[in-house]
């Protein structure tokens, strides 16, 4: 099994396909890319923002600079499984993730004021800025279904395909369960290419051949716009969606 990274920092392509263009991209990964260390699996995200959503706001007028703070765990867990805590910065195009791993209820407790495991690291004294400066609360649950790869000779280059993205802006807990309301169509796969360099010859070809070009997808910032908005305009500072 592969270790898990705390610190990241590459250039992130995303890609929307849909499932017959997608079977033809794995057919092409057969020999070039292997499963990672979760392999298929179902990933929840509690994302965190402030009361206004002035987190979120900002990152969808896309600026040079921004960040954001998510809980992230794979399936459903209980109060003692390991989940990461991320916070994830972009400025000019890279993207800079940092992520301390503990329990659920270690990560319930930081979250309600009062840090744990990690909380005197690097990483802890920079989810703590954010955390001050922000105050920040549980606003958004996302999940989906992930196929995640590696590449057999550049370990940097990671590829992941997502189905099936929901959401929720009540029971925010991922212990309470993933389902939500749909966020993307039953046939649309969301692929992102993460590398610490450039794309390989042969996905960019494969890109160009089917007609598909790199789009701005953002999972909380299309929440955002397409429900949690309208929701807000709707129900005059209520959120109504499920």
């Amino acid at each position: 099994m592969q270790d898990i990274t705390t610190v990241f920092k590459r250039y992130e392509e995303k890609y929307m396909l849909d499932r017959e263009q997608v079977g033809s991209l794995y057919r092409l990964m057969g020999d070039k890319m292997h499963p990672d260390a979760f392999g298929k699996s179902t990933i929840c995200n509690v994302y965190f923002d402030t009361d206004d959503y002035r987190i979120i706001r900002a990152s969808i007028e896309k600026p040079v600079y921004k960040e954001k703070l998510r809980l992230r765990c794979y399936g459903i867990p209980k109060a003692e499984d390991m989940v990461f805590l991320e916070l994830k910065k972009k400025y000019q195009g890279v993207v800079y993730k940092r992520r301390i791993e503990m329990t659920l209820d270690g990560a319930s407790d930081w979250m309600n004021g009062k840090p744990g495991t990690g909380a005197d690291s690097q990483i802890g004294r920079e989810i703590e800025y954010f955390m001050s400066f922000y105050r920040p609360v549980p606003k958004a649950f996302i999940a989906y279904e992930r196929e995640a790869f590696y590449d057999n000779i550049d370990p940097n280059l990671r590829l992941t395909v997502d189905s099936g993205i929901r959401m929720r802006t009540s029971r925010l807990s991922p212990a309470l369960g993933c389902d939500g309301t749909p966020v993307t169509g039953s046939d649309e796969r969301l692929v992102e290419i993460k590398t610490a360099g450039s794309i390989p010859l042969w996905l960019c070809r494969f890109f160009e051949q089917n007609g598909v070009r790199p789009v701005s997808f953002s999972k909380y910032g299309t929440c955002y716009t397409d429900y949690i908005f309208p929701n807000i305009q709707n129900a005059k500072g209520g959120i109504i969606c499920a």
